[in-house]
Parts: C-alpha cells; sequence; structure tokens
C-alpha cells in the first residue's frame, strides 16, 4: 500500500482540552474497531461514557508526573506516530521496542489564548496554559501525514468518521487535516510570542510595548467575491464575523467589512446608556450622526445632514432596532444595518429585502486597545490605536469668550465624530446631530468651504453651529472661513507656531474656541 493511498485507522490517540464532540467522536470510532487511548481528563470522560480507553501512562509504562507537565512525551507516543509504515528500519525499531503504530491523534490545546484575554491573569497562570505535549503529537502526526491523521478542530469529527466508515482516510483529508494542524500551531505560539513579548517589555520599563519582531497570523474565516474591485481577489481572516454576526442578507464584500469596522468605531463613541446615536456611513466616512431618546429620531437627525448619500450606505446604531426603526430606514436602500439587536418585528420587517444585510454587533467582543497595522512596501506599520477622546469640558478655553452650555455639547458632540473623518476633517453641528462635513481635503479652508457648500445645497442654516476641526488651523483664514459659514465656537488641538494669530482672529470675531492639545488625524 503506498503512502498516498486511502488507509484506515487501527489505534486513535485522544489528548485534547476542549472536549467538544469527544464522546460521539470516540464511540464512533470504537464502533469501527480503532483502539481508543488517552491521557489525563481525556480518558476520564471516554472511560465514563463507557467506553474502553488505554490510559497513556499504561501505554508508555510511566506515570503522568510533575503536575501534568509530563504526560506522551514518549518514544512510545511519538515513534508509534512517527514511524513510516513503509520503511522497513522503522518497521524494526517499533518492533524491537514494543512500539504499537498510532494512526489518528485528536489533539487540541491548553486554552492559552482564552486565559490571556482575562486582563487579570498572572504570568505563572499563563505560563501553565502554555501546551507542550500537545504541539509535539500535532507536529509529529501532520509531519508523518501520509500515514497518520490528525484533528486539532472538533468540527472536522463527523467528517473524518463519515469517511472512516467508506473504508478509510485519503490522502487529501490527511493532508488537509496536516495543514490546519500547522496552521494552529502558528497561531498557537505566535499568541504566546506576543503575550511573552508584552510581558518582557513592561518588566524592563519598555513603555513602547512593541514586539522585537511582528508574528500575524489568523485563521482564514471566509473568501470573499471580491475585493475594493472586482478585479481583485479578497479573504477575510480573524473573528470579525463573531464580532458582527451576520443576520441576514449576501455575504459580506470586502468593502462592507471596512465600512463596518468604521461604522462601528464611530458609534462607540457614543455611550448606549446615556444616548441613542446613529452614524451613516458611505466610502469609509461618515455622512451623518446624530443622537437622541431613541434611534429613530437619531437616525432623522443624522440622515438630514446629507440625504443623498445614505443611498446605498451603512447606518450603524448603538441600540437595538425596534420596528419604528425599521420602518424608517426601510424607506431607502442601505447595504449594511449593524445594530447590537433587533426586535422580532423589526427583523421581519428588515428580511425582506434579501440584498440587505443585517448584523448584530457583539461590544464585549470588541478589543478597542488592540494595535492597529498597515501593510508597506517591504514591512508594516504598527501603532496604539486612537482610542482617547477628550472633555472638552476639562479643556483650554483659549479665547476671551467661554463657550456656552450648549455650545460646549456641540463642540464635545462634534469632537467625536471629527475623529472618525478623514484628514483634513471639519464637522459643524449641534449638541445632537452634525449639520455639514468636509473631509480628506488638502487643506484646512477647502475642508471647511467643502462642508458649507453642501450644507448650503441641502438647505441647512449653519449660523450659530459649533464646528470641530481634528487638527491646528496653521492660519487664520480657516477659523475665519468657519465664522463666515456660521461657526459661534470652535474646537480644535492648537500647537500651531500661529496659534496666537489665529486666537486674536477668534477674539476679534467674537467667537469661542477651546484647545484640546490632542489630534486626530485619520488618513
Amino acid at each position: 500500500m503506498s503512502p498516498s493511498s486511502t488507509r484506515p485507522i487501527k489505534r486513535a490517540l485522544f489528548s485534547v482540552s476542549d472536549k467538544t464532540g469527544l464522546v460521539e467522536f470516540g464511540r464512533g470510532l470504537a464502533e469501527l474497531g480503532v483502539e481508543l487511548v488517552a491521557s489525563g481528563g481525556t480518558a476520564d470522560a471516554l472511560r465514563e461514557a463507557g467506553l474502553a480507553v488505554v490510559q497513556v501512562s499504561d501505554l508508555t509504562g510511566s506515570p503522568e508526573m510533575l503536575g501534568g507537565r509530563v504526560k506522551t512525551l514518549h518514544p512510545k507516543v511519538h515513534g508509534g506516530i512517527l514511524a513510516r509504515r513503509d520503511l522497513e528500519q522503522d518497521q524494526r525499531d517499533l518492533a524491537d521496542n514494543g512500539i504499537a503504530p498510532i494512526d489518528l491523534v485528536a489533539v487540541n490545546l491548553y486554552p492559552f489564548e482564552q486565559t490571556v484575554a482575562n486582563p487579570e491573569v498572572t504570568l505563572a497562570e499563563a505560563i501553565e496554559k502554555i501546551d507542550i505535549g500537545g504541539p509535539s503529537m500535532i507536529r509529529s502526526a501532520a509531519k508523518n501525514q501520509a500515514y497518520v491523521a490528525v484533528a486539532v478542530d472538533p468540527g472536522d469529527y463527523p467528517a473524518i468518521l463519515e469517511e472512516l466508515r467508506g473504508g478509510g482516510l485519503c490522502a487529501e483529508t490527511r493532508a488537509r487535516l496536516a495543514l490546519r494542524a500547522f496552521e494552529r500551531t502558528a497561531e498557537y505560539d505566535a499568541a504566546i510570542s506576543t503575550y511573552l513579548a508584552g510581558q518582557t517589555a513592561r518588566q524592563v520599563g519598555d513603555t513602547d510595548g512593541f514586539p522585537s519582531s511582528l508574528s500575524v497570523d489568523m485563521p482564514l474565516s471566509t473568501t470573499l467575491r471580491y475585493g475594493e474591485n472586482p478585479h481583485q481577489r479578497a479573504a477575510l481572516y480573524g473573528n470579525f464575523l463573531d464580532v458582527a454576526e451576520p443576520l441576514h442578507g449576501k455575504e459580506l464584500s470586502y468593502n462592507n467589512v471596512v465600512d463596518v469596522q468604521a461604522a462601528l468605531a464611530l458609534i462607540l463613541e457614543f455611550d448606549s446608556d446615556l444616548e441613542a446615536a446613529v452614524a451613516i456611513l458611505k466610502h469609509n466616512t461618515p455622512c451623518g450622526v446624530g443622537s437622541a431618546d431613541n434611534p429613530t429620531d437619531a437616525y432623522k437627525r443624522a440622515f438630514e445632514t446629507d440625504p443623498d448619500s445614505p443611498f446605498g450606505g451603512i447606518i450603524a446604531s448603538n441600540r437595538p432596532f425596534d420596528l419604528e426603526m425599521a420602518k424608517e430606514v426601510d424607506q431607502i436602500f442601505t447595504e449594511v444595518l449593524v445594530a447590537p439587536g433587533y426586535s422580532d418585528d423589526a427583523l421581519a420587517l428588515l428580511k425582506k429585502k434579501k440584498n440587505r444585510r443585517l448584523l448584530r454587533f457583539h461590544a464585549d467582543r470588541i478589543d478597542r486597545v488592540q494595535l492597529d497595522w498597515k501593510r508597506v512596501y517591504g514591512g508594516m506599520l504598527l501603532q496604539e490605536p486612537d482610542a482617547a477622546i477628550e472633555s472638552i469640558a476639562n479643556c483650554q478655553v483659549a479665547t476671551q469668550r467661554k463657550p456656552t452650555e450648549d455650545e460646549l455639547r456641540a463642540l464635545a458632540f462634534n469632537w467625536k465624530v471629527a475623529k472618525h473623518v478623514k484628514s483634513n476633517a471639519i464637522v459643524f453641528g449641534r449638541s445632537d446631530r452634525t449639520l455639514a462635513l468636509g473631509g480628506g481635503a488638502t487643506s484646512r479652508v477647502d475642508a471647511i468651504h467643502q462642508a458649507a457648500a453642501k450644507a448650503n445645497r441641502v438647505g441647512l442654516d449653519l449660523a450659530g453651529s459649533a464646528l470641530a476641526s481634528d487638527a491646528f488651523f496653521p492660519f487664520p483664514d480657516g477659523l475665519e472661513a468657519a465664522v463666515a459659514a456660521g461657526a459661534t465656537a470652535i474646537v480644535q488641538p492648537g500647537g500651531s507656531v500661529r496659534d496666537d494669530e489665529v486666537v486674536a482672529a477668534a477674539d476679534r470675531l467674537g467667537v469661542a474656541m477651546v484647545f484640546t492639545g490632542v489630534r486626530h488625524f485619520r488618513h
């Protein structure tokens, strides 16, 4: 029998942390006459289900020791896995040492990733969740895929059983399982090295906290129809679909994922316990944002900013959709709706449009402090996320006139939005809605004119509005243009060499201006 042929399974070795599907898999193998070998708690679980199991310690003749740290690191385990069935010397070595071949290895690893996800975990606790024997068995089995099958994912158990009932596992299946096994050990090692790099940085007082080498290893989530354009191939990796759970509609496109990411980052600036907030985005850019006591009124305020652009866009709400909200957004076509939930009647209505994608986001699964990264030719850029947002009430008032309470609320609202508009970013608005946005302009004055022109075209009056600028005004002309458009209060980082001139212009024009000291460029 050649190494590439279909191979039966006579002996299987189990050592699993995640026992999902374990008993069913073990029972199915036993019914096919497969001898079951297992370690520690895995053997106990199979035995409690009434299955005959050989304990690894009985197989090796050596007891488990060091609190379970040494169980499977033994020639009778790895010899049985690694032996080549068609090599005479390997077969003589097995016979001389009383080692029986192992044809299937079902192993999943200690939950290291889940353990270190807890911010309270200690280094000692994390160290104990670094699996040694598991990766060794996985790599041995995957290396010997010509003869041995390896299962690291309980989701593969049913398909393995089905194929075995047909006579054995084919070479293609063993190769696919081996690839997944190596991917899993790579993911595991990357998680460990990333965690330990952070620990080491903290121990030596390195406040940068960046790893000395970058390991990015994520499982393929799904292939996408195409990328930004139809001639580009694309795929999604990682757990994005666990964060933004699809409930209805076509598969997400590459552009949908990018837009939903931007929508979530923006909408999470608003505390759902304090206010309902709705953001409308198009091409990764906010069209309008509104807040109110309920999502419907918040949506109406967001929509009024730019009634043209929302067609085919993204609508994100920080509170669940009810039927009233569903009826309101149903009046135009939108690519994606994303919210923390939907009432049953809202969901029933929204599902009537088959091309509309409905997503439920899980805020508790979002890591808002993970590092941002971007590919460049020959390398990767890594940075801390722009997770901060300043309290405008506590910032420096740079002008003679202080903002009124209503202006402070409006400045705070617009400042949150400006952080998510592409620089140069300008946001005119009130305390509960945006009025006009200018973004991606090559000068700050152009961004102001862009926003004012759009407001004029849709019939919105900017008189008495507050304005947020993501970066400082380098000259007074930008501030003068903002005041001419109707702004009476302005928030900006400050920090220009001409701040004194800008402040003097503001005082001359009678407007209030606040310096945050923090810039929020978005490129």
